[in-house]
């Protein structure tokens, strides 16, 4: 081929010199090359139109693969490539699938960056495959081999009989194309099996996979038994004539799809499968059943605390009820199985607890694994082993319920919560005792322990809003119980829980009545470096906040006259760090968005705005102190002008107003600061820094004094400190050199000059801008923004806005 020929004439002639039979696909999910035949993918390759390393060329397309994750939509192909103007080269897909899997690894890189270190750690993984498994042809010199080499591998027969390892990194994927190509081939009503018969397409999926010529390898809930399943529950005959299905269309779509998968799995990964068949659960139904992995660092660390709470031997002197297990992964490490016993809501969660039994990998008694429904259930139903001892006050002393019950929240505001969480017979018994509670399932749990098992303990993940949401003060003035110990860690450390928040294992004693009111918590984060996979960071304070006013209270304070000159306005919601992205000053004449509060701003109320804005921003929101509430300050605050000054001079350059809403009020610099070409539409901001006097809109008429308000509160000129000015000289450095540019806005906002020089893209800011000396002043006035941040900081906790420092780190 020409070296001087496009990319682009590379591909199409590659595609009809040597693959006019297939498909092509230019640029599917970014590859630069994929053949396609009868809706399956046979090549993925990557063009260059210049000679090229064919490593660099496969390390590129894997990157490029594994940021589209196109193998979780289309099944991979037999071959890879890569090609440039005199070269092709192929490589078995199959031998590189690991590398999509690599525990922490960031996908989001660009494939073309060579220098970045996942490009080289992706080439030092694979360079050895490559060298060793890889066919090259040249274009010119090997063409008959190179025909041949397609003729014969990429034959109907051929193209697609890559069979694909199926273990615990991809099984999920493989699930999802299951979902699809499979299920509808079974003959059931998916509804009536779910409600009546309590099996699922996950049980059907498991009883395929765990196989071995169509024979399930495995005696849980569904079994695989050539052309059919079978079901293994008692109840199904009271729904189906027999526990038989067979398929709609003779088994063809079942057998196509597992011919492209070895199976079984590897063995090792057997038990993995079935314990991790949450992950397989809907969203939605994990909620609220509570299928929820907890993570087996967690799981040590939580049995760690019960030894310090209760004794070394505590197995040995306590009995233990896991009445939420799913699986029993809770349990796992325990040692005393005649001490344990475990419930779930599902069947077939007992069938994978029996079978995790007979496989040692759960030391429990079968005997002590059962099916109860926790939240609806009478305790008649439970084992009479254990059933007499909730019965036994003595024996209750030494029962420990040990969970981590489902955390999804209902819906109050309608009355009732998603997949009817509110619709329990504990919900029903309880309510009124929960107070807003009740949209919590696990607060649904605790109420009944607290008053149907009385004075157990408690050991339970779940969030810390029944510690600290303000909301749920009815919750904790009835459940009086003295939390011992408590450490919490972040939620996305567990699978599939999204979120920047805090879970908490908290040790309760229910013998010892006490409402709870604050605690210090061992705050832990995972650590693959570690020994035992977690390491502890500090302490985190929680409180309470019954009976405490909030810093919105200062925004109800305010009063707000017509007759007053309205220059921005403040959007908030809630008192909490969680609502920190909500929080934003901008124009008067910007469509508002609905919800929340809204508050004009004028320079009446500027400086308590100023303060309410920063306070509440300087801080980051991490998960550790998502429900920090802000509180209603003392007093001092008022006092301090130099603190009114560091606040205000930080919301100059933190907010949203624009110019093409309005009069720009916010400018803090003269025409003779920043070299302006013309004067400014308003000087209000310079001129209150200063202490002008700013008049009014029009002066209001005189009222009778009996019905006269409060007069707003009076602060005086802003002080601004030392970091303060060197934020204000760099912002004036910035606003300079706006000004210097041909077509500048003589009213520009700092957000206008910051979208002047970013630009926008589907309408948001770009991060960076191509002004290299722009991008340089704004970073140095970051950097003084960030210092001053720290001033303010510490005053936060003098004029007690939060209570004290509450995380402490080590």
């Amino acid at each position: 081929m020409a070296a001087q020929l496009s990319e682009e004439t590379i591909k199409a002639q590659v595609a009809s010199n040597y693959f006019g039979n297939f498909d092509y696909l230019p640029n599917v999910a970014n590859i630069d090359f994929a053949l396609a035949k009868k809706d399956i993918h046979v090549l993925w390759a990557e063009a260059k139109k210049s000679e090229s390393d064919i490593y660099e060329m496969f390390v590129q397309l894997i990157l490029t693969l594994g940021k589209s994750r196109i193998f979780n939509k289309h099944f991979p192909p037999k071959f890879l490539a890569c090609f440039d103007n005199k070269k092709i080269a192929f490589i078995p897909y199959s031998y590189i699938n690991d590398v999509f899997y690599i525990n922490d690894f960031n996908w989001k890189v660009a494939p073309s960056d060579h220098s970045t270190k996942e490009f080289n750690l992706v080439y030092e993984k694979v360079k050895f495959t490559i060298k060793e498994t890889s066919w090259v042809f040249e274009f010119e010199k090997d063409k008959a081999e190179l025909k041949n080499f397609v003729k014969y591998n990429f034959s109907e027969e051929n193209y697609s009989a890559v069979r694909l390892r199926v273990d615990k990194h991809n099984f999920i994927d493989v699930y999802r194309r299951w979902l699809e190509v499979v299920k509808p081939s079974i003959n059931i009503n998916w509804d009536s099996a779910k409600k009546e018969a309590n099996v699922s397409e996950v049980d059907f999926f498991i009883a395929d996979l765990l196989s071995r010529n169509n024979e399930s390898l495995k005696e849980l809930s569904v079994i695989l038994k050539n052309n059919l399943y079978m079901v293994k529950n008692s109840a199904k005959d009271l729904l189906f004539d027999t526990a038989v299905f067979k398929f709609k269309d003779k088994q063809e779509a079942h057998k196509k799809f597992w011919n492209r998968y070895d199976r079984p799995p590897a063995e090792k990964y057997w038990d993995y499968l079935v314990l991790r068949r949450d992950l397989l659960v809907p969203q939605d139904i994990r909620e609220t059943k509570g299928a929820f992995y907890t993570p087996e660092i967690w799981v040590k660390l939580s049995q760690e605390y019960l030894a310090d709470a209760f004794g070394e031997d505590y197995q040995k002197e306590y009995y233990i009820w896991d009445s939420a297990a799913g699986t029993g992964n809770l349990l796992h490490g325990l040692t005393n199985k005649y001490n344990v016993w475990a419930s779930t809501l599902d069947t077939q969660d007992v069938a994978v607890m029996h079978d995790r039994i007979s496989n040692k990998n759960l030391n429990l008694l079968e005997e002590h694994c059962f099916q109860f429904d926790f939240l609806n259930d009478n305790f008649e139903k439970l084992p009479k082993n254990l059933r007499a001892i909730i019965e036994d006050p003595k024996k209750r002393e030494k029962l420990i319920i040990y969970i981590n019950p489902p955390y999804i929240e209902g819906d109050s505001r309608i009355g009732k919560g998603r997949s009817g969480t509110h619709k329990t017979e504990i919900h029903k018994k309880y309510q009124q005792k929960l107070g807003k509670a009740s949209a919590e399932i696990f607060a649904q749990f605790l109420v009944r322990i607290y008053s149907e098992i009385q004075d157990c303990k408690i050991a339970e993940f779940s969030k810390l809003t029944l510690l600290a949401a303000p909301n749920y003060a009815d919750f904790r003035n009835f459940f009086k119980a003295k939390l011992e110990k408590c450490f919490i860690v972040p939620a996305d450390s567990f699978d599939n829980v999204k979120g920047d928040f805090p879970i908490g294992f908290k040790i309760w004693d229910l013998s010892k009545k006490s409402i709870f009111k604050k605690a210090k918590t061992e705050v832990f984060i995972p650590d693959e470096t570690s020994k035992k996979g977690f390491k502890k960071i500090g302490k985190k304070l929680f409180c309470s906040y019954d009976n405490r006013k909030f810093i919105s209270d200062m925004l109800d304070e305010l009063k707000f006259s017509k007759y007053e000159m309205e220059i921005g306005h403040l959007s908030s919601i809630g008192n909490d760090f969680q609502h920190q992205n909500a929080l934003f000053i901008d124009s008067i004449g910007r469509k508002k968005i609905a919800g929340g509060r809204h508050t004009v701003i004028t320079k009446n109320n500027l400086i308590t705005i100023a303060v309410y804005f920063a306070v509440r921003k300087v801080i980051p929101a991490n998960w550790y102190n998502d429900r920090d509430q802000f509180l209603y300050p003392s007093e001092a605050w008022k006092k301090d002008r130099k603190f009114h000054g560091n606040c205000l001079c930080y919301c100059l350059f933190n907010n949203n107003i624009q110019s093409k809403y309005g009069a720009n009020h916010w400018i803090p610099f003269t025409e003779w600061d920043v070299e302006a070409r013309n004067n400014f539409e308003s000087h209000f901001m310079s001129d209150f820094i200063a202490g002008k006097e700013i008049l009014q809109v029009c002066e209001p008429p005189k009222q009778n004094s009996l019905f006269e308000e409060k007069e707003p509160e009076k602060f005086g000129k802003p002080v601004f400190g030392e970091q303060a000015k060197k934020v204000l000289k760099a912002g004036q450095e910035l606003y300079k050199y706006y000004h210097k540019q041909p077509n500048a806005n003589i009213n520009a906002s700092f957000y206008d000059i910051r979208e002047h020089f970013q630009g926008t893209k589907n309408g948001r800011m770009n991060n960076k801008s191509s002004d290299e000396k722009y991008n340089e002043l704004l970073k140095n006035l970051r950097m003084e923004i960030e210092l001053l941040s720290k001033e303010i900081e510490p005053k936060i906790y003098e004029y007690i806005f939060l209570e004290e420092q509450s995380c402490v780190f080590w």
